[in-house]
């Protein structure tokens, strides 16, 4: 068993030791880390090259920034692993993390663990969400499991799964470049794609909270890119066949419901013609409150 652990860089001097320890310290030896410069300009190249010079198993990749995406997807293009598992760098492994997964791995297309949240401002740790150890005959029986359920951790973080590799590239299973929210557009899609899922009761992973982050900035463009994928998801499962989609319809309409409550009444005017109400409309019908919300969204109220 040999893992890839993609690592996007882009100016996190203060934490990417920790996130480089946490995986040279690594109880199983058999790994290579794959760090992508993407386009930093702080002392983030030089702590890469330190590390790099003194252990050949962490790749270094330089480029220009293209954001999360491009930089996942350049880590996604020169992996050999057999499992890939993708690591921010500001957050962290339990240092047996990859010991646990190759004990647990038995050919699934994913495998799936739990994280904890650690709050920078308050130096304190969020308890643990606790899966179930089981496994699925398919993606989609496990995103009907667990997609809804409340959690500490956002299902859809991508961050919480080990995949295979050869599933990834079978399924040309890559990251939208250029948008917010990419986990809740990739997530949905490698379900549907899954054959063989497996969840395990381990905390595994280390998500730092920071203020002034990614996933803690809000702006116009996080609303249009949530609406665009809601409208992306809509169209690829409302053809599809074989299975209830009562919970994917119901995570596509909550997507729809955020953009139009979380924008300003000024931006909805810009936001409504970017919406596909048909889609919309098709997918809003699993609750009388979410069709409900449906109209209101369309007619501006």
């Amino acid at each position: 068993m040999f893992f890839s652990v993609i690592i996007p860089v882009y100016n996190v001097e203060p934490y990417l030791r920790d996130c480089l320890d946490s995986v040279v310290n690594q109880t199983f030896p058999d790994w290579e880390a794959i760090c992508v410069n993407d386009g930093s300009t702080d002392g983030s190249a030089a702590i890469l090259n330190g590390f790099a010079e003194k252990d050949n198993r962490i790749k270094i990749v330089t480029q220009a920034n293209g954001g999360l995406s491009a930089a996942r997807n350049a880590g996604l293009d020169i992996a050999k692993g057999d499992y890939i598992l993708f690591l921010d760098s500001d957050d962290w492994l339990e240092q047996n993390a990859l010991e646990i997964l190759s004990r647990n791995l038995n050919g699934e297309d994913m495998l799936c663990f739990s994280g904890r949240r650690y709050f920078e401002s308050g130096k304190e740790y969020h308890n643990a969400d606790q899966l179930k150890t089981q496994s699925y005959a398919s993606g989609m029986d496990y995103y009907n499991a667990n997609a809804l359920l409340h959690r500490d951790f956002a299902f859809v973080c991508v961050v919480l799964r080990a995949y295979k590799r050869s599933f990834l590239l079978e399924n040309n299973l890559r990251f939208k470049e250029g948008i917010y929210h990419e986990d809740n557009l990739f997530t949905p899609l490698a379900c549907y794609y899954a054959k063989k899922v497996k969840a395990v009761n381990e905390c595994l992973y280390d998500y730092r909270v920071r203020v002034n982050s990614i996933t803690t900035t809000s702006n116009v463009k996080r609303h249009s890119d949530l609406l665009g994928l809601s409208n992306a998801l809509a169209a690829f499962f409302i053809p599809k066949q074989g299975f209830d989609k009562t919970v994917i319809y119901r995570a596509i309409t909550h997507h729809y419901q955020v953009v139009f409550v979380s924008a300003a009444r000024e931006e909805k005017r810009k936001l409504r013609p970017l919406c596909d109400w048909n889609l919309y409309h098709k997918v809003s019908h699993t609750k009388l409150r979410h069709r409900w919300n449906y109209w209101r969204n369309k007619i501006g109220l």
